[in-house]
């Protein structure tokens, strides 16, 4: 059984659901983690005539139909299509809470995320970054990083949403090397071979110290560690070669030192398919890799590609 938390009422989230149910997209047992009365909204502006199926129990669960474990917290009147909402940021992020215990309580076997907006919900917890802190938090778990994963590229980071001046001063040894068997271990679960990159900071690795230090006195011991722990690593590559190398198939994924550096290539190969994952949680947690699309919502033109691998995925690392 895998829980579908449907985002932010006002984004592209429930439409997507209710067309990847529709188009019979998501295979298996799966329960919308959410307010009925938004997808029942939803489901009737877009004319999608989808079974809907109230429970307040896993154990209510109805075949056939798109289950929805109804959080209670939105009516059809809280939605405004395509606008920033404390209301709706709050609810989202309480249905990500709901996935988060269903999931440490083994009443789910993953939890799958549509999109949720930072800033909505900013209006409710200070310094909100994302999902993948958020439920780091509530899982407890210190040792985590977010993967992306699309059928061109792989990648996963050091760090995610900070500054670049405060990104550069977490490119450490002991994070790197983290990070690098997050990744292994996820990858041989992907049933990959499990050939990582490390990718340069600086310009051409730093080329000889020429152009920062990072590169020499934190990457390059890193993955000599790595290596003498048997993990099938080389680095640091320079940047603007080494997702070059691993589109040829020379890696199956490549550690990246900041946000920016892996999410450009992934967003320039694969924007609508790609998924995200959370490693290193005590469950398994996979999301769409776009955000709330506002502009397009409840237009009935979202892609349901990153929604329906996502789902996959989740099923696979299940």
């Amino acid at each position: 059984m895998i829980g579908i938390s449907i985002g932010d009422a006002n984004g592209v989230g429930p439409e997507i659901l209710l067309k990847a149910f529709m188009n019979e997209k998501l295979g298996g047992d799966f329960i919308a983690l959410g307010d009925y009365s938004v997808l029942s909204y939803c489901n009737s502006h877009l004319k999608l005539n989808v079974k809907l199926h109230r429970i307040k129990d896993i154990r209510d669960y109805k075949p056939g139909y798109l289950n929805v474990y109804d959080v209670g917290l939105l009516s059809e009147g809280d939605i405004s299509i395509g606008q920033i909402s404390k209301k709706t940021g709050n609810a989202s992020i309480k249905y990500v809470e709901l996935g988060t215990k269903l999931a440490l309580d083994g009443k789910i076997d993953a939890l799958v995320t549509l999109p949720i907006n930072k800033e909505a919900i900013r209006q409710t917890i200070d310094g909100f970054s994302g999902h993948t802190g958020f439920l780091a938090d509530l899982c407890s778990t210190s040792n985590y990083t977010m993967m992306l994963v699309s059928e061109k590229l792989i990648v996963t980071h050091t760090s995610t949403h900070l500054s670049l001046r405060e990104a550069i001063s977490k490119v450490k040894k002991k994070r790197i090397i983290d990070v690098a068997k997050l990744t292994d271990a996820a990858l041989k679960k992907m049933g990959r071979s499990a050939k990582i990159a490390i990718a340069g900071l600086n310009p051409h690795a730093g080329e000889n110290n020429s152009f920062g230090r990072e590169d020499s006195e934190e990457i390059v011991p890193a993955v000599k560690k790595l290596k003498e722990e048997g993990l099938d690593v080389t680095g640091p590559i320079a940047a603007d070669t080494v997702f070059y190398s691993a589109t040829k198939g020379q890696y199956d994924a490549v550690v990246c030192m900041y946000h920016d550096q892996g999410h450009i290539p992934i967003k320039l190969l694969d924007f609508e398919a790609a998924v995200n994952v959370t490693l290193g949680l005590p469950m398994v947690r996979t999301s769409v890799d776009h955000g709330t699309a506002f502009d397009i919502a409840y237009k009935g033109i979202a892609s349901t590609k990153s929604l329906c691998n996502a789902y996959d995925l989740a099923k696979k690392l299940i």
